[in-house]
C-alpha cells in the first residue's frame, strides 16, 4: 500500500501514524530508537507490506500490469490502489480527504525532530503539491506517476501507468474493495498484537 493508505490504517493514534508512514526511512532494528508507539508504527508498516505483497488479490492485481511495467508493477498498484482509497475516501472516513489531509501535513510539521533525511526530503513535495489529495482524480494520480518516472529516470513506463490504469480502471477498482477489507480485518489483528 501506499503512503494515504498506511497513514489511514494507522487509525487515530498520531504517534503510530508518524511511524507507519516513516517506516520506509527506517532500516532494519533502528526502529528501536524510537518512542513505543512510533515502534508500533513501524512493524505495522513492515506487516502490511508483507501481506499486500503476498496477497493474491494483488498479485492479481499486478499481472495485468507486468507485460507493460515489469518490476515496477507493486509500486505501480500501491499507487493505484491509494487512488482508489482517496476516490472513495467517504466510505471510509467521515473526514473530507482535504481536512484528513491538512491535520496530517500538520502532525508531520510538528514532529519534524523524529523524521528519518530521506523522509524529511519527501515531506516538502508532498506537503507543496498536496499528494494525499492529488491521488482522488485520474489527472493528479498522473502527475505523481510521472514525477515518479522522472526520478526513476523512466524505468517501469511509470510515465504510461495512467493509460494502463484506465484499461483496466473497473477490475482493479474492485480488486482494491475485496483487498482492502480483508487488509482493515488483519490490520486491526496486528494492532492488537503489537
Amino acid at each position: 500500500m501506499n503512503y494515504l493508505a498506511h497513514i489511514y490504517l494507522s487509525g487515530d493514534n498520531d504517534l503510530l501514524k508518524i511511524g507507519n508512514f516513516i517506516a520506509d526511512g527506517i532500516k532494519g532494528k533502528q526502529y528501536v530508537n524510537y518512542p513505543d508507539e512510533i515502534q508500533k508504527g513501524i512493524l505495522l508498516h513492515r506487516a502490511i507490506d508483507s501481506y499486500t505483497d503476498a496477497h493474491p488479490i494483488v498479485k492479481q492485481s499486478t499481472k495485468k500490469l507486468h507485460a507493460t511495467h515489469g518490476h515496477y508493477s507493486g509500486v505501480i498498484v500501491d499507487m493505484y490502489y491509494d487512488h482508489f482509497l482517496a476516490k472513495n475516501w467517504s466510505k471510509f472516513d467521515s473526514t473530507p480527504l482535504p481536512e484528513y489531509a491538512t491535520v496530517f501535513y500538520k502532525l508531520l510539521q510538528e514532529h519534524t525532530a523524529m523524521l528519518p533525511e530521506r523522509i524529511l526530503k519527501l515531506m516538502k513535495p508532498m506537503i507543496t503539491y498536496n499528494w494525499l489529495v492529488m491521488y482522488e482524480s485520474l489527472d493528479g494520480i498522473d502527475t505523481i506517476l510521472k514525477q515518479m518516472a522522472h526520478r526513476t529516470k523512466f524505468r517501469g513506463n511509470l510515465d504510461i501507468a495512467i493509460e494502463t490504469l484506465e484499461a483496466h480502471y473497473e477490475a482493479l477498482e474492485h480488486e482494491f474493495f475485496q483487498f482492502f477489507e480483508e487488509l482493515q480485518e488483519f490490520v486491526q489483528l496486528k494492532l492488537q498484537e503489537l
